[in-house]
Protein backbone atom coordinates (compact mmCIF):
# COMPACT_ATOMS: atom_id res chain seq x y z
CA UNK A 1 0.00 0.00 0.00
CA UNK A 2 1.43 3.41 -0.98
CA UNK A 3 1.58 6.38 1.35
CA UNK A 4 -1.31 8.01 -0.54
CA UNK A 5 -3.43 4.90 -0.05
CA UNK A 6 -2.63 4.37 3.61
CA UNK A 7 -5.46 5.10 6.04
CA UNK A 8 -5.07 8.01 8.40
CA UNK A 9 -3.96 7.37 12.00
CA UNK A 10 -7.45 8.25 13.22
CA UNK A 11 -9.05 5.64 10.95
CA UNK A 12 -6.47 3.05 12.01
CA UNK A 13 -7.20 3.72 15.67
CA UNK A 14 -10.94 3.48 15.02
CA UNK A 15 -10.53 0.16 13.22
CA UNK A 16 -8.31 -1.18 15.98
CA UNK A 17 -10.86 -0.14 18.60
CA UNK A 18 -13.84 -1.71 16.85
CA UNK A 19 -12.13 -4.99 15.84
CA UNK A 20 -12.47 -6.71 19.26
CA UNK A 21 -16.12 -5.67 19.49
CA UNK A 22 -16.77 -6.96 15.97
CA UNK A 23 -15.24 -10.28 16.99
CA UNK A 24 -17.60 -10.28 19.98
CA UNK A 25 -20.54 -10.26 17.54
CA UNK A 26 -19.01 -13.15 15.60
CA UNK A 27 -18.45 -15.10 18.81
CA UNK A 28 -22.01 -14.45 20.02
CA UNK A 29 -23.44 -15.51 16.66
CA UNK A 30 -21.29 -18.65 16.74
CA UNK A 31 -22.46 -19.42 20.28
CA UNK A 32 -26.13 -19.20 19.33
CA UNK A 33 -25.49 -21.56 16.45
CA UNK A 34 -23.71 -23.95 18.79
CA UNK A 35 -26.58 -24.24 21.30
CA UNK A 36 -29.58 -24.72 19.01
CA UNK A 37 -29.85 -28.42 19.96
CA UNK A 38 -29.47 -27.65 23.68
CA UNK A 39 -32.02 -26.58 26.33
CA UNK A 40 -33.99 -23.43 25.60
CA UNK A 41 -32.38 -21.52 28.47
CA UNK A 42 -29.04 -21.62 26.66
CA UNK A 43 -30.74 -20.29 23.54
CA UNK A 44 -32.06 -17.34 25.52
CA UNK A 45 -28.58 -16.69 26.93
CA UNK A 46 -27.04 -16.81 23.45
CA UNK A 47 -29.68 -14.47 22.07
CA UNK A 48 -29.10 -12.02 24.91
CA UNK A 49 -25.34 -12.09 24.33
CA UNK A 50 -25.81 -11.40 20.63
CA UNK A 51 -28.05 -8.41 21.38
CA UNK A 52 -25.47 -7.12 23.84
CA UNK A 53 -22.70 -7.61 21.29
CA UNK A 54 -24.62 -5.73 18.61
CA UNK A 55 -25.30 -2.84 20.98
CA UNK A 56 -21.63 -2.50 21.94
CA UNK A 57 -19.93 -3.27 18.63
CA UNK A 58 -20.91 -0.09 16.82
CA UNK A 59 -21.36 0.01 13.07
CA UNK A 60 -24.97 1.10 13.45
CA UNK A 61 -25.07 2.81 10.05
CA UNK A 62 -24.07 -0.39 8.26
CA UNK A 63 -26.62 -2.44 10.20
CA UNK A 64 -29.31 0.15 9.56
CA UNK A 65 -28.49 0.01 5.85
CA UNK A 66 -28.86 -3.80 5.88
CA UNK A 67 -32.21 -3.45 7.62
CA UNK A 68 -33.47 -0.81 5.22
CA UNK A 69 -32.39 -2.81 2.19
CA UNK A 70 -34.10 -6.04 3.20
CA UNK A 71 -37.72 -6.56 2.03
CA UNK A 72 -38.39 -8.79 5.04
CA UNK A 73 -38.39 -5.71 7.26
CA UNK A 74 -41.89 -4.82 6.10
CA UNK A 75 -43.71 -7.96 7.28
CA UNK A 76 -41.65 -7.94 10.49
CA UNK A 77 -42.59 -4.32 11.18
CA UNK A 78 -46.21 -5.01 10.25
CA UNK A 79 -46.26 -7.95 12.66
CA UNK A 80 -44.88 -5.86 15.54
CA UNK A 81 -47.19 -2.92 14.81
CA UNK A 82 -50.32 -5.05 14.55
CA UNK A 83 -49.54 -6.83 17.82
CA UNK A 84 -49.36 -3.44 19.54
CA UNK A 85 -52.65 -2.37 17.94
CA UNK A 86 -54.35 -5.52 19.19
CA UNK A 87 -52.79 -5.03 22.64
CA UNK A 88 -54.28 -1.54 22.79
CA UNK A 89 -57.74 -2.32 21.40
CA UNK A 90 -58.67 -5.83 22.48
CA UNK A 91 -59.37 -7.27 25.94
CA UNK A 92 -56.50 -8.47 28.12
CA UNK A 93 -56.25 -11.94 29.62
CA UNK A 94 -54.12 -13.67 32.28
CA UNK A 95 -51.64 -14.74 29.58
CA UNK A 96 -51.55 -11.44 27.67
CA UNK A 97 -48.09 -10.61 29.02
CA UNK A 98 -46.76 -14.05 28.09
CA UNK A 99 -48.19 -13.81 24.58
CA UNK A 100 -46.72 -10.33 24.15
CA UNK A 101 -43.33 -11.67 25.23
CA UNK A 102 -43.42 -14.42 22.61
CA UNK A 103 -44.60 -12.01 19.92
CA UNK A 104 -41.68 -9.72 20.78
CA UNK A 105 -39.26 -12.66 20.80
CA UNK A 106 -40.40 -13.69 17.32
CA UNK A 107 -39.93 -10.19 15.92
CA UNK A 108 -36.54 -9.72 17.61
CA UNK A 109 -35.21 -13.13 16.54
CA UNK A 110 -36.07 -12.54 12.89
CA UNK A 111 -34.82 -8.96 13.00
CA UNK A 112 -31.42 -9.99 14.38
CA UNK A 113 -30.73 -12.11 11.31
CA UNK A 114 -31.23 -9.06 9.09
CA UNK A 115 -28.69 -6.99 11.03
CA UNK A 116 -25.74 -9.38 10.77
CA UNK A 117 -22.99 -9.06 8.20
CA UNK A 118 -22.33 -11.93 5.82
CA UNK A 119 -19.30 -13.02 7.83
CA UNK A 120 -21.23 -12.92 11.11
CA UNK A 121 -23.99 -14.97 9.52
CA UNK A 122 -21.48 -17.53 8.32
CA UNK A 123 -20.01 -17.76 11.83
CA UNK A 124 -23.49 -18.47 13.21
CA UNK A 125 -23.99 -21.22 10.63
CA UNK A 126 -20.58 -22.68 11.45
CA UNK A 127 -21.84 -23.00 15.00
CA UNK A 128 -24.93 -24.78 13.70
CA UNK A 129 -22.83 -27.27 11.72
CA UNK A 130 -20.60 -27.91 14.74
CA UNK A 131 -23.67 -28.40 16.93
CA UNK A 132 -25.17 -30.86 14.44
CA UNK A 133 -21.92 -32.84 14.26
CA UNK A 134 -21.73 -32.94 18.07
CA UNK A 135 -25.38 -34.06 18.28
CA UNK A 136 -24.74 -36.91 15.84
CA UNK A 137 -21.73 -38.04 17.90
CA UNK A 138 -23.88 -37.94 21.04
CA UNK A 139 -26.56 -40.06 19.34
CA UNK A 140 -24.00 -42.63 18.16
CA UNK A 141 -22.33 -42.87 21.56
CA UNK A 142 -25.63 -42.81 23.42
CA UNK A 143 -26.96 -45.79 21.48
CA UNK A 144 -23.73 -47.79 21.46
CA UNK A 145 -21.56 -47.37 24.55
CA UNK A 146 -24.18 -45.37 26.46
CA UNK A 147 -24.14 -41.84 27.86
CA UNK A 148 -25.66 -40.33 31.01
CA UNK A 149 -28.85 -38.42 30.26
CA UNK A 150 -27.49 -34.97 31.02
CA UNK A 151 -29.82 -32.01 30.39
CA UNK A 152 -27.45 -30.59 27.77
CA UNK A 153 -28.18 -33.48 25.38
CA UNK A 154 -31.18 -35.22 26.91
CA UNK A 155 -33.60 -34.21 24.14
CA UNK A 156 -31.23 -35.43 21.42
CA UNK A 157 -31.20 -38.92 22.94
CA UNK A 158 -34.80 -39.15 24.14
CA UNK A 159 -37.85 -38.04 22.15
CA UNK A 160 -39.57 -35.81 24.67
CA UNK A 161 -41.43 -32.56 24.11
CA UNK A 162 -41.03 -29.76 21.63
CA UNK A 163 -37.27 -29.47 22.16
CA UNK A 164 -36.83 -32.95 20.71
CA UNK A 165 -39.14 -31.99 17.85
CA UNK A 166 -36.94 -28.93 17.30
CA UNK A 167 -33.85 -31.14 17.18
CA UNK A 168 -35.49 -33.46 14.67
CA UNK A 169 -36.45 -30.49 12.49
CA UNK A 170 -32.88 -29.19 12.61
CA UNK A 171 -31.65 -32.59 11.50
CA UNK A 172 -34.12 -32.30 8.63
CA UNK A 173 -32.53 -28.96 7.71
CA UNK A 174 -29.08 -30.61 7.71
CA UNK A 175 -30.36 -33.52 5.63
CA UNK A 176 -32.02 -31.31 3.04
CA UNK A 177 -28.95 -29.04 2.91
CA UNK A 178 -26.75 -32.06 2.21
CA UNK A 179 -29.15 -33.17 -0.52
CA UNK A 180 -28.97 -29.71 -2.09
CA UNK A 181 -25.19 -29.92 -2.02
CA UNK A 182 -25.24 -33.38 -3.61
CA UNK A 183 -27.72 -32.42 -6.31
CA UNK A 184 -25.63 -29.36 -7.20
CA UNK A 185 -22.57 -31.56 -7.77
CA UNK A 186 -24.34 -34.06 -10.01
CA UNK A 187 -23.49 -31.75 -12.90
CA UNK A 188 -19.79 -31.86 -12.02
CA UNK A 189 -18.53 -34.71 -14.20
CA UNK A 190 -15.01 -34.53 -12.76
CA UNK A 191 -15.74 -34.64 -9.01
CA UNK A 192 -19.37 -35.78 -9.08
CA UNK A 193 -19.25 -38.55 -6.51
CA UNK A 194 -16.39 -37.02 -4.57
CA UNK A 195 -18.94 -34.49 -3.26
CA UNK A 196 -22.35 -35.94 -4.12
CA UNK A 197 -21.80 -39.36 -2.55
CA UNK A 198 -20.92 -38.14 0.97
CA UNK A 199 -23.63 -35.46 0.76
CA UNK A 200 -26.37 -37.99 -0.01
CA UNK A 201 -24.99 -40.25 2.73
CA UNK A 202 -25.52 -37.39 5.20
CA UNK A 203 -29.11 -37.04 3.95
CA UNK A 204 -29.73 -40.75 4.55
CA UNK A 205 -28.26 -40.52 8.06
CA UNK A 206 -30.48 -37.52 8.90
CA UNK A 207 -33.53 -39.38 7.56
CA UNK A 208 -32.62 -42.34 9.78
CA UNK A 209 -32.34 -40.08 12.82
CA UNK A 210 -35.79 -38.51 12.34
CA UNK A 211 -37.22 -41.96 11.62
CA UNK A 212 -35.66 -44.07 14.36
CA UNK A 213 -33.78 -42.05 16.99
CA UNK A 214 -36.08 -39.00 17.13
CA UNK A 215 -39.16 -40.35 15.31
CA UNK A 216 -41.19 -37.39 14.12
CA UNK A 217 -43.59 -37.38 11.19
CA UNK A 218 -43.36 -33.64 10.70
CA UNK A 219 -39.57 -33.71 10.36
CA UNK A 220 -39.59 -36.67 7.99
CA UNK A 221 -42.28 -35.14 5.78
CA UNK A 222 -40.49 -31.79 5.83
CA UNK A 223 -37.21 -33.45 4.82
CA UNK A 224 -38.80 -35.30 1.91
CA UNK A 225 -40.68 -32.20 0.76
CA UNK A 226 -37.49 -30.13 0.95
CA UNK A 227 -35.54 -32.60 -1.20
CA UNK A 228 -38.24 -32.61 -3.88
CA UNK A 229 -38.43 -28.81 -3.67
CA UNK A 230 -34.66 -28.64 -4.19
CA UNK A 231 -35.07 -30.63 -7.41
CA UNK A 232 -37.75 -28.24 -8.60
CA UNK A 233 -35.60 -25.22 -7.71
CA UNK A 234 -32.53 -26.63 -9.50
CA UNK A 235 -34.15 -27.98 -12.67
CA UNK A 236 -37.15 -25.69 -13.06
CA UNK A 237 -36.08 -24.81 -16.60
CA UNK A 238 -35.35 -28.40 -17.65
CA UNK A 239 -38.64 -30.24 -17.33
CA UNK A 240 -37.45 -33.61 -18.58
CA UNK A 241 -34.54 -33.69 -16.16
CA UNK A 242 -36.87 -32.54 -13.38
CA UNK A 243 -39.39 -35.30 -14.14
CA UNK A 244 -36.65 -37.94 -14.01
CA UNK A 245 -35.24 -36.50 -10.78
CA UNK A 246 -38.64 -36.49 -9.10
CA UNK A 247 -39.36 -40.07 -10.18
CA UNK A 248 -35.98 -41.29 -8.95
CA UNK A 249 -36.44 -39.36 -5.70
CA UNK A 250 -39.88 -40.87 -5.16
CA UNK A 251 -38.53 -44.40 -5.67
CA UNK A 252 -35.60 -43.80 -3.35
CA UNK A 253 -37.87 -42.32 -0.69
CA UNK A 254 -40.26 -45.24 -1.00
CA UNK A 255 -37.44 -47.74 -0.78
CA UNK A 256 -35.41 -46.20 2.03
CA UNK A 257 -38.05 -44.50 4.14
CA UNK A 258 -41.57 -45.72 3.52
CA UNK A 259 -40.56 -49.38 3.79
CA UNK A 260 -39.43 -48.85 7.36
CA UNK A 261 -42.04 -50.45 9.66
CA UNK A 262 -41.88 -47.57 12.14
CA UNK A 263 -42.70 -45.06 9.38
CA UNK A 264 -45.65 -47.08 8.15
CA UNK A 265 -46.95 -47.46 11.69
CA UNK A 266 -46.65 -43.71 12.34
CA UNK A 267 -48.55 -42.68 9.22
CA UNK A 268 -51.14 -45.44 9.55
CA UNK A 269 -51.74 -44.36 13.13
CA UNK A 270 -52.10 -40.75 11.98
CA UNK A 271 -54.78 -41.71 9.44
CA UNK A 272 -56.68 -43.70 12.06
CA UNK A 273 -56.45 -40.79 14.50
CA UNK A 274 -57.93 -38.38 11.97
CA UNK A 275 -60.75 -40.78 11.16
CA UNK A 276 -61.48 -41.25 14.85
CA UNK A 277 -61.44 -37.50 15.51
CA UNK A 278 -63.85 -36.84 12.64
CA UNK A 279 -66.15 -39.43 14.19
CA UNK A 280 -66.10 -37.50 17.46
CA UNK A 281 -63.44 -39.38 19.41
CA UNK A 282 -61.30 -37.53 21.93
CA UNK A 283 -57.90 -38.86 22.94
CA UNK A 284 -54.27 -37.82 23.42
CA UNK A 285 -53.43 -39.01 19.92
CA UNK A 286 -51.32 -36.46 18.05
CA UNK A 287 -53.71 -35.85 15.17
CA UNK A 288 -56.82 -36.22 17.31
CA UNK A 289 -55.53 -33.33 19.39
CA UNK A 290 -54.72 -31.28 16.29
CA UNK A 291 -58.12 -31.93 14.74
CA UNK A 292 -59.95 -30.54 17.76
CA UNK A 293 -57.47 -27.67 18.19
CA UNK A 294 -57.70 -26.57 14.58
CA UNK A 295 -61.49 -26.73 14.55
CA UNK A 296 -61.89 -24.73 17.75
CA UNK A 297 -59.16 -22.23 16.85
CA UNK A 298 -60.79 -21.52 13.49
CA UNK A 299 -63.99 -20.90 15.42
CA UNK A 300 -62.15 -18.41 17.65
CA UNK A 301 -60.83 -16.56 14.61
CA UNK A 302 -64.24 -16.42 12.96
CA UNK A 303 -65.77 -15.02 16.17
CA UNK A 304 -63.45 -11.97 15.97
CA UNK A 305 -61.94 -11.84 12.48
CA UNK A 306 -60.92 -8.16 12.47
CA UNK A 307 -58.62 -7.97 15.50
CA UNK A 308 -58.92 -11.34 17.21
CA UNK A 309 -59.88 -12.11 20.77
CA UNK A 310 -56.80 -10.40 22.20
CA UNK A 311 -53.25 -11.40 23.09
CA UNK A 312 -53.21 -14.37 25.44
CA UNK A 313 -56.79 -15.30 24.62
CA UNK A 314 -56.16 -18.72 23.12
CA UNK A 315 -55.65 -20.67 26.34
CA UNK A 316 -58.78 -19.48 28.20
CA UNK A 317 -60.83 -19.87 25.03
CA UNK A 318 -59.50 -23.38 24.55
CA UNK A 319 -60.36 -24.20 28.15
CA UNK A 320 -63.89 -22.99 27.47
CA UNK A 321 -64.38 -24.65 24.09
CA UNK A 322 -62.09 -27.70 23.95
CA UNK A 323 -62.70 -31.23 25.25
CA UNK A 324 -61.96 -31.58 28.95
CA UNK A 325 -59.51 -34.42 28.32
CA UNK A 326 -57.30 -31.98 26.36
CA UNK A 327 -57.63 -29.13 28.85
CA UNK A 328 -53.90 -28.74 29.62
CA UNK A 329 -52.74 -27.72 26.15
CA UNK A 330 -51.57 -24.12 25.77
CA UNK A 331 -50.88 -23.83 22.02
CA UNK A 332 -52.90 -24.87 18.95
CA UNK A 333 -49.91 -26.41 17.11
CA UNK A 334 -50.40 -24.06 14.18
CA UNK A 335 -48.97 -20.57 14.43
CA UNK A 336 -51.09 -19.19 11.61
CA UNK A 337 -54.26 -20.17 13.45
CA UNK A 338 -52.81 -19.03 16.79
CA UNK A 339 -52.22 -15.55 15.38
CA UNK A 340 -55.59 -15.61 13.67
CA UNK A 341 -57.34 -16.36 16.94
CA UNK A 342 -55.44 -13.79 19.02
CA UNK A 343 -54.89 -11.00 16.47
CA UNK A 344 -57.49 -11.70 13.81
CA UNK A 345 -57.22 -12.40 10.10
CA UNK A 346 -54.77 -9.48 9.62
CA UNK A 347 -52.30 -11.18 11.96
CA UNK A 348 -52.59 -14.43 10.06
CA UNK A 349 -52.12 -12.66 6.72
CA UNK A 350 -49.04 -10.81 7.99
CA UNK A 351 -47.42 -14.13 8.90
CA UNK A 352 -48.39 -15.51 5.49
CA UNK A 353 -46.80 -12.46 3.83
CA UNK A 354 -43.59 -13.07 5.80
CA UNK A 355 -43.27 -16.60 4.45
CA UNK A 356 -44.31 -15.64 0.93
CA UNK A 357 -41.70 -12.86 0.85
CA UNK A 358 -39.02 -15.19 2.17
CA UNK A 359 -39.80 -17.98 -0.30
CA UNK A 360 -39.91 -15.56 -3.23
CA UNK A 361 -36.51 -14.15 -2.24
CA UNK A 362 -35.02 -17.65 -2.12
CA UNK A 363 -36.78 -18.77 -5.32
CA UNK A 364 -35.47 -15.85 -7.34
CA UNK A 365 -31.85 -16.71 -6.60
CA UNK A 366 -31.25 -19.71 -8.81
CA UNK A 367 -27.93 -20.95 -7.40
CA UNK A 368 -27.14 -23.20 -4.46
CA UNK A 369 -27.38 -20.32 -1.97
CA UNK A 370 -30.96 -19.62 -2.99
CA UNK A 371 -31.75 -23.33 -2.98
CA UNK A 372 -30.45 -23.84 0.54
CA UNK A 373 -32.55 -20.95 1.78
CA UNK A 374 -35.60 -22.24 -0.09
CA UNK A 375 -35.52 -25.69 1.52
CA UNK A 376 -34.80 -24.28 4.99
CA UNK A 377 -37.77 -21.94 4.73
CA UNK A 378 -40.01 -24.78 3.53
CA UNK A 379 -39.09 -26.86 6.57
CA UNK A 380 -39.87 -23.89 8.81
CA UNK A 381 -43.18 -23.41 6.99
CA UNK A 382 -44.19 -27.05 7.51
CA UNK A 383 -43.29 -26.84 11.19
CA UNK A 384 -45.25 -23.59 11.55
CA UNK A 385 -48.32 -25.21 9.99
CA UNK A 386 -48.40 -28.33 12.18
CA UNK A 387 -46.50 -27.28 15.29
CA UNK A 388 -45.61 -24.17 17.25
CA UNK A 389 -42.39 -23.36 15.41
CA UNK A 390 -42.71 -19.65 16.19
CA UNK A 391 -44.78 -19.50 19.38
CA UNK A 392 -42.86 -22.09 21.42
CA UNK A 393 -39.39 -20.85 22.32
CA UNK A 394 -38.12 -24.45 22.41
CA UNK A 395 -38.42 -24.36 18.61
CA UNK A 396 -38.74 -20.64 17.97
CA UNK A 397 -35.26 -19.75 19.24
CA UNK A 398 -33.59 -22.35 17.03
CA UNK A 399 -35.36 -23.32 13.81
CA UNK A 400 -36.49 -19.81 12.68
CA UNK A 401 -33.08 -18.44 13.65
CA UNK A 402 -31.28 -20.96 11.44
CA UNK A 403 -33.77 -20.74 8.55
CA UNK A 404 -33.56 -16.95 8.39
CA UNK A 405 -29.76 -17.09 8.58
CA UNK A 406 -29.88 -19.27 5.48
CA UNK A 407 -32.17 -16.72 3.89
CA UNK A 408 -29.95 -13.78 4.86
CA UNK A 409 -27.10 -15.21 2.77
CA UNK A 410 -29.26 -14.98 -0.35
CA UNK A 411 -28.53 -11.25 -0.45
CA UNK A 412 -24.75 -11.82 -0.35
CA UNK A 413 -22.73 -11.74 -3.60
CA UNK A 414 -21.06 -14.88 -4.90
CA UNK A 415 -21.37 -18.08 -2.90
CA UNK A 416 -20.99 -17.10 0.77
CA UNK A 417 -21.16 -20.75 1.84
CA UNK A 418 -17.70 -21.41 0.39
CA UNK A 419 -16.16 -17.97 0.01
CA UNK A 420 -16.34 -16.14 3.38
CA UNK A 421 -13.77 -16.02 4.82
CA UNK A 422 -10.84 -18.03 3.33
CA UNK A 423 -9.20 -19.09 6.60
CA UNK A 424 -8.99 -22.57 8.12
CA UNK A 425 -12.66 -22.35 9.22
CA UNK A 426 -13.69 -21.86 5.61
CA UNK A 427 -13.03 -25.55 5.04
CA UNK A 428 -16.00 -26.32 7.28
CA UNK A 429 -18.38 -24.82 4.78
CA UNK A 430 -16.61 -26.05 1.68
CA UNK A 431 -17.83 -29.57 2.24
Amino acid sequence: MTRAQAPSPDIERALAATAPRARFVQAAALLWGCVVFMPVGLNYVAAGLLILALLTAGGFRERAARWQGDPLRWPILAFAAWVLVVLALRPHHPETGLSLWHDARIAVTLSLTLLLSVEETVWALRGFLLAAAFAVVVIVLGHTVGLPLLPIWHNVLVMKGNKSINDALLFAVIGSSAAVWGLAHLNDTRDRWHWAGPAFAVTVVMAAIVTVTLPNRTSLLALLLAVFAACVHQWRGRLRVLAVALCVGAMVAAGLVWQAPSVQEKFTLGIHELEAAQAGAVSEGSWVVRFHMYRETIGMMLDAPLAGLGLGSWTPEWHRRGPKLLYDYSMPHNDFLWLGAETGVPGLLILVSLFVTALVIAWRRRDITGRLAFVAMLILLVATCVNSAMRDAAIGLSLPWIAFLYLHLVRAPGNPWVGVPPGKWGALLRG
